[in-house]
């Protein structure tokens, strides 16, 4: 069933989502969990194309509670928030499996880094291209338009492809 944009599959009652189902939005992100009345409604998560993946109970389409998990398997917090704040600046992944011996550093929490295609900015769920001020993911597919707070916040703290890195050689 195609309602939307997206791709419906899961029970109906009268033409509307009712039931266990699983509908997937123009954006490649997919709910899968209960519904009634064609809204998201009990037990259900929603995966992003990203990894990432966010579980709650939902109201009439309303999250009333839930957890964001990102793809790397760190979980949200909204309080007591430790990661990557202005006193421990680590990765996700040198949290869980150590830092780099000095003189080698982590860029992203990807190691390595995906190349960024020239003229671009990784701007953590993506590529930003500041002419076009369009972001896409990390397999080039369409996510968003940045506007003009994001585009700051990208120019201003996001690694760019021309930037110099300079890698680790061991001694021979």
């Amino acid at each position: 069933m195609e309602a939307a944009g997206g791709r419906y599959s899961g029970g109906t009652v009268r033409g509307r989502m009712e039931g266990q189902g699983s509908y997937t939005l123009p954006t490649g992100t997919e709910y899968r969990g209960a519904l009634r009345d064609g809204m998201f409604d009990g037990e259900g998560e929603l995966l992003f194309p990203n990894g990432g993946r966010f579980r709650a109970v939902w109201h009439r389409g309303v999250p009333t509670q839930g957890k964001y998990t990102f793809a790397d398997g760190l979980e949200y917090k909204d309080k007591k928030w430790h990661y990557c704040d202005g006193y421990d600046r680590r990765f996700y992944t040198e949290i869980c499996s150590g830092l780099k011996p000095a003189g080698i550093s982590q860029l992203t929490n990807l190691d390595p880094p995906k190349k960024i295609p020239e003229g671009c900015y990784d701007c953590g769920d993506g590529f930003y291209n500041p002419e076009t001020r369009v972001i896409v993911d990390y397999k080039l597919k369409f996510l968003r338009n940045a506007d003009d707070d994001e585009h700051e916040w990208i120019i201003r703290t996001c690694r760019k492809a021309w930037d110099e890195t300079i890698e680790h050689k061991p001694k021979p």
